[in-house]
């Protein structure tokens, strides 16, 4: 005999078969095309009947279905709910839930349920589980509030600063590190408009960028200063990016994400600043700097352009080393090139270097490897010795001319002391002597001696210069006196062009008169066969007087002319190499200077001493 809630359960179930067979099989076209799985339940969780869609979400089949019981289908942990909610809909009411399904081949499908319950005859007989697959929309909401959270910490933990402005420029919202790079708060630049940050220089382009960013629905990158809550500013990078309504294609809003540059500025200012001064010290060095790629010339300074004789550097760029190298050394620069390619540095050696104009000149150059532009290269100082070896064939003559002296005083000594005994005796002979007329020639010629020890000494102790003023015009025909017996035996004509007749100067009047003289005797030499000698006399300015001396003469080779004064150097074959050296220091040491020039027309000296 069953017990009253036996037959309760016994009347419900006949019930809810008769449903089944009479409601639901009318109905199976509905039951099955539902896109929602559903599962008929009786009342002590027995799966009745599911539809196809069920089998498909489950895995399991509809035969495999109906042997199965609700809590077969769900994890131990989610069963308190399965069966809270089972239980509300059992006394009638609709439950709605979200629940983790585990399928037969045991994989979890995310699905919201809702329980309806089956009345019939005011009785609850039954259960429809309508179960909705948002496997999908679950996991694309865990991605958004991943995405929130991660959107959270990193704009309430990034160093830059994250702005968002509407259309009208005021701000919507501003990350916390504002606080930190600026010194606001958020709640300070809330509602503010933006402009209120920007340094009034940078406050037009800032305006200018924002606009062609809302103009142009694009992206814009830029750099300005900010300024901070305590006045003084900060260099900021800020990239805009406009927020566009896909639907509209409207802009919402502009966020910027801004980052301080500061450091960096300053760095690449003071990178600037080195880089300036070393190319000022590059561009403005003594010495040519030629910086090139093997051999080829990649940049040079203003000192090696002038050096080569360029007027401007794209006469020199792009060509050769070798093009600027005389021939002979060519062997020797391309081993050299070949060393700095290498990576080593090479001492300073002497070349022999081409200007643009074909003139040559002397030159000593080191190389170092480099970069340039971002490749290997070799950097060439390139130093003008000329001036050095003028300065020290100076030093090897005044090294000459010390000899010279000590050589000639040594002499002039050695002589005069037999020459002083000699007079000596020879006045005692004369004495006793009935002829005189010898004793004279001799008297002379000792005199003569005497005279040239005289000049020997100069070399070694130059006689002290007693000045005296002197007319300029005498003194040059009181030498042309003197020589004018010698330049007629030659058939040498010397002629006087003077264009200031009573200009005086103070000077050692014999001195000078053995300069010229011995320019004379030089250049009536240089005509064997006859010539003209023109004597012009110029003042050039308040305070010298300049005296060319032009012969027509055959000319000095330019070989021999750069050594005119050196001491013992000579063309005579009876010659001291004495001569013009000796009248260079007698100019000299009146303050004045000698210059010579010569080709084959002729050979011009020129005098400038100083008038007072």
């Amino acid at each position: 005999m069953k017990s009253p809630i036996q037959e309760i359960k016994s009347d419900k179930r006949q019930l809810l078969d008769k449903y089944i067979t009479e409601t639901l099989s009318n109905n199976q076209t509905v039951f099955h095309s539902n896109p929602d799985a559903i599962l008929l339940l009786d009342l002590e969780g027995h799966i009745l009947k599911v539809n196809s869609v069920f089998e498909n979400l489950s895995g399991y089949t509809i035969a495999e279905s109906v042997q199965l019981k609700l809590q077969r289908l769900f994890p131990i942990e989610s069963l308190d709910k399965i069966f809270h909610h089972f239980h509300k809909a059992s006394l009638g009411q609709v439950q709605n839930f979200d629940c983790f399904m585990q399928t037969k081949d045991e994989q979890f499908v995310d699905l919201n349920i809702t329980n309806i319950p089956i009345s019939v005859d005011d009785k609850i007989i039954g259960i429809y589980a309508v179960a909705k697959d948002i496997t999908h929309l679950k996991r694309a909401k865990a991605e958004v509030r991943k995405m929130e959270e991660f959107h959270r910490i990193l704009t309430d933990h990034v160093l830059d600063i994250i702005l968002s402005t509407n259309l009208l420029g005021e701000i919507l919202y501003v990350s916390p590190s504002i606080e930190y790079i600026l010194g606001f708060t958020a709640d300070e630049l809330i509602g503010q408009h933006f402009s209120m940050l920007l340094h009034h220089e940078d406050l037009e382009k800032a305006l200018f960028e924002r606009e062609t960013v809302l103009t142009n629905l694009e992206n814009r990158r830029s750099t300005f200063r900010l300024f901070k809550k305590d006045g003084s500013s900060i260099w900021v990078e800020t990239f805009f990016s406009p927020i566009i309504d896909h639907d509209t294609r409207n802009i919402l809003e502009v966020v910027s994400v801004i980052r301080d540059i500061t450091e960096r500025k300053i760095a690449e200012y003071e990178l600037g600043s080195r880089k300036k001064a070393y190319k000022d010290l590059v561009e403005h060095s003594p010495d040519a700097v030629i910086i090139a790629q093997r051999e080829k010339i990649l940049y040079i300074n203003e000192t090696g352009a002038n050096l080569l004789g360029a007027t401007d550097h794209e006469q020199i760029l792009s060509k050769s080393l070798l093009d600027f190298i005389h021939s002979d050394y060519h062997d020797v620069a391309r081993d050299r090139v070949k060393k700095v390619l290498e990576g080593e540095s090479t001492e300073f050696k002497q070349f022999r270097l081409i200007r643009l104009d074909h003139t040559t000149f002397e030159a000593e150059i080191k190389g170092i490897p480099t970069f340039f532009q971002r490749q290997t290269a070799q950097y060439f100082i390139i130093r003008d010795i000329t001036e050095r070896k003028k300065t020290q064939e100076l030093l090897l003559n005044s090294e000459k001319l010390t000899i010279a002296g000590q050589l000639a005083a040594g002499i002039a000594h050695e002589v005069r002391n037999p020459l002083t005994a000699i007079k000596g005796f020879l006045q005692l002979i004369e004495s006793q002597a009935e002829e005189k007329a010898y004793f004279e020639i001799i008297q002379s010629e000792m005199d003569r001696i005497e005279l040239i020890l005289s000049e020997l000494l100069v070399l070694a102790k130059p006689h002290h210069l007693k000045f005296e003023t002197v007319n300029m015009h005498s003194l040059i025909d009181e030498v042309k006196t003197l020589i004018d017996t010698q330049a007629i035996m030659n058939n040498v004509h010397i002629e006087i062009v003077n264009e200031c007749e009573n200009l005086k100067i103070k000077c050692d009047k014999n001195q000078l008169k053995q300069v010229f003289i011995n320019f004379l005797k030089n250049a009536i030499e240089a005509m064997p066969t006859g010539g003209k000698i023109t004597i012009e006399i110029k003042r050039i300015c308040d305070a010298k007087v300049k005296i060319f001396f032009k012969d027509t003469g055959i000319g000095i080779p330019q070989d021999i002319l750069k050594r005119i004064g050196e001491p013992f150097f000579t063309t005579k074959g009876n010659g001291t190499g004495l001569g013009i050296m000796i009248s260079k220091q007698i100019i000299e040491n009146h303050n004045g200077s000698v210059h010579f020039w010569s080709d084959e027309e002729g050979t011009i000296i020129e005098v400038i001493i100083p008038i007072g």
